[in-house]
C-alpha cells in the first residue's frame, strides 16, 4: 500500500529542506561513529563454548563487584546526537511519555547497572529489560535513540548492515543482526541478545519483524518474549505514534504531520517475566501486542 502522493511543493520542500541535512547528518555522525569504533575496537564475539555457558549463568562480575564495561558506549552517544539531528532535519518534534515506567533495579543478582555514559550506577537505577515497539518507518530508529535516555542495543534485520554509514555503525557498535528467514541464525541472534541482557544492557526489538505497510499493527513474532523470558527481565511495551505518517513505507519523501503534531514515543507498564518459561512465550507476545495497541489508542489524536 503506497501513501498518498505529495504535492509538488511538498516534494520540493522534502527534497530541498529536509533530505539534504538528514543525509549529511547521517554521513557526518556515521563517520564520527566509525572513528569512535577505532578507539573502542570491534565488539567481542563469543565462542560457541562461551555462548553455551552464557545460557546457564549470568555474566561474571569482576573482583570489585562490577560487571565488565560494555562495548560501544561512545558510539551510542553519537547515535543519540545523530537521532536528534535527524528529527530536526525532518522538521519533527518528539514527545516522550512514560519515562516514569522505566523499571528500577530491584531484582538483579548484582545491585549495579549502567548509565548513559556506560558507568556503573548504584541500587535504584534503571534495570536492564527488553523494550519492544511497533515498527512503522525507517524513522523509528532515530526516534528510539533520541527518546530512550540510556544505553541499549537493537536487534535489527541483517539487510541494514550493507548500508553505508548506518551499516558500519550497526556492525561496529555491538548491535545484533537478525535473519528472520533463517531459524538457526535467528536463534543465534537471540542468544546474543540474552548475553547483552545478562551483562546489564537493555535490548530493543521490533516484534513485527518489518515495517507496517499501512500503519496498522502486524502479527508479532515471539523474539522479544523469548529474550525477556530467557534473561528473566521485564518486557516493556513501547508505542511509536506519528512516525508512519512522517516517512511511510514505499516513499523517499518526508511528510508533515497535520497541525505540526509531535511524534510520540510512549513507554508502557513493564510486564514481569519472573517464573515464566518458554512455553509462556505465545501468551506473553499476545499480552505485549495488546499493551502496545492500547497505548496507540490512548495517545493517538483522532484524524480530522
Amino acid at each position: 500500500m503506497r501513501p498518498q502522493r505529495l504535492s509538488l511543493a511538498a516534494r520540493l520542500r522534502s527534497n530541498v529542506l529536509h533530505a539534504p541535512p538528514f543525509l549529511l547528518g547521517t554521513a557526518f555522525f556515521g563517520s564520527l561513529a566509525l572513528l569512535a569504533s577505532l578507539l573502542e575496537g570491534k565488539p567481542p564475539h563469543a565462542s560457541k563454548a562461551e555462548e553455551r555457558s552464557s545460557r546457564k549463568s549470568p555474566e561474571p562480575e569482576s573482583a570489585d563487584g562490577t560487571r565488565p564495561k560494555i562495548h560501544g558506549v561512545l558510539q551510542h552517544r553519537l547515535a543519540r546526537r545523530w537521532a536528534r539531528a535527524s528529527l530536526r532535519a525532518s522538521g519533527s518534534r518528539l514527545q516522550v511519555i512514560g519515562l516514569e515506567n522505566l523499571p528500577r533495579l530491584t531484582s538483579l543478582n548484582s545491585n549495579k547497572t549502567y548509565a548513559e555514559e556506560g558507568e556503573v550506577l548504584p541500587q535504584g537505577h534503571q534495570l536492564p529489560c527488553v523494550f519492544a515497539g511497533n515498527h512503522t518507518s525507517y524513522m523509528d530508529t532515530p526516534v528510539i535513540f533520541a527518546g530512550l535516555p540510556f544505553q541499549f542495543r537493537i536487534l535489527a534485520k541483517k539487510e541494514l548492515w550493507p548500508i553505508p554509514f548506518i551499516g558500519w555503525y550497526l556492525n561496529r557498535s555491538g548491535q545484533i543482526p537478525i535473519d528472520t528467514e533463517n531459524p538457526r541464525a535467528t536463534l543465534s541472534s537471540l542468544s546474543a541478545g540474552v548475553r547483552a541482557l545478562r551483562q546489564g544492557l537493555s535490548v530493543f526489538v521490533f516484534p513485527e519483524g518489518g515495517r507496517t505497510p499501512d500503519g496498522q499493527l502486524q502479527p508479532f513474532l515471539n523474539g522479544a518474549s523469548y529474550l525477556a523470558i530467557r534473561a528473566q527481565v521485564p518486557l516493556v511495551p513501547v508505542a511509536l505514534i506519528g512516525v508512519y505518517d512522517l516517512l511511510p513505507i514505499h516513499t523517499r519523501h518526508f511528510y508533515q504531520a497535520p497541525e505540526r503534531r509531535p511524534l510520540k514515543l510512549v513507554i508502557g507498564t513493564p510486564i514481569p517475566t519472573t517464573s515464566m518459561t518458554i512455553r509462556d512465550a505465545d501468551k506473553l507476545t499476545a499480552q505485549l501486542k495488546a499493551s502496545i495497541a492500547a497505548l496507540i489508542s490512548q495517545h493517538s489524536l483522532p484524524s480530522r
